[in-house]
C-alpha cells in the first residue's frame, strides 16, 4: 500500500509535468506561428525581400531559409525522432542568432531586430520545456513507499 506522502509526491510531479507540457505547447505554438509568418513573408512580401537585400543576403538564401523554416515547424509540431527535433531547434537558434547579428551589423534600430529577439525568447521557452519533457517520465514514475509498496523507483539505484 502506498503511503500518503509518496502518493502526494507522485500527484505533485504529475501536475508539474502537465504544467510543463502546457507551457511547451503554448510556447511552441506561438513560436511556430511566428516562424510561419516570417517564412511566408520572406516568400511573398516585396518589402521583406528588400530587407534581405539590405542585410546583404542573396535572393536564393531567402527562399531556402523560408522552406527550411516550414520544414522545421513541421518537425517541431508533428511526432518526430528526438534527434530530428534537436536539429530543428539548433537550426532555428542559428537562424535567430544570425538575424540578430545581421541587423546589428548594418546598424538597424531596435524596431528591425526586436522581432528576432522576441522570437528567440519563445524559442528558448519552447526548447527548455521540450528538454524538461525529455527527462520528466523518470520523475513521474511510482515511488517505492516505506510501507513496502513495490513500484518503479523514481530514481533507480546505480547498477540496479
Amino acid at each position: 500500500m502506498k503511503s500518503a506522502g509518496s502518493a502526494s509526491l507522485i500527484v505533485a510531479r504529475r501536475k508539474q509535468a502537465r504544467g510543463i507540457t502546457t507551457g511547451y505547447w503554448i510556447a511552441t505554438s506561438l513560436f511556430a506561428l511566428q516562424m510561419a509568418f516570417t517564412a511566408y513573408a520572406q516568400l511573398r512580401l516585396p518589402q521583406v525581400a528588400a530587407a534581405f537585400t539590405h542585410l546583404g543576403f542573396p535572393a536564393y538564401f531567402r527562399i531556402e531559409l523560408s522552406w527550411l523554416k516550414f520544414a522545421g515547424i513541421l518537425v517541431l509540431l508533428l511526432p518526430a525522432p528526438d534527434r530530428l527535433k534537436e536539429w530543428a531547434y539548433a537550426g532555428f537558434a542559428i537562424t535567430l542568432g544570425s538575424a540578430l547579428v545581421a541587423h546589428l551589423s548594418v546598424g538597424d534600430d531596435v524596431s528591425a531586430w526586436s522581432w528576432a529577439a522576441g522570437t528567440a525568447v519563445l524559442w528558448g521557452i519552447s526548447y527548455y520545456c521540450w528538454r524538461r519533457l525529455q527527462t520528466e517520465p523518470a520523475a513521474t514514475r511510482d515511488v517505492t513507499s516505506a510501507a513496502g509498496y513495490v513500484g518503479r523507483p523514481a530514481y533507480p539505484e546505480p547498477g540496479v
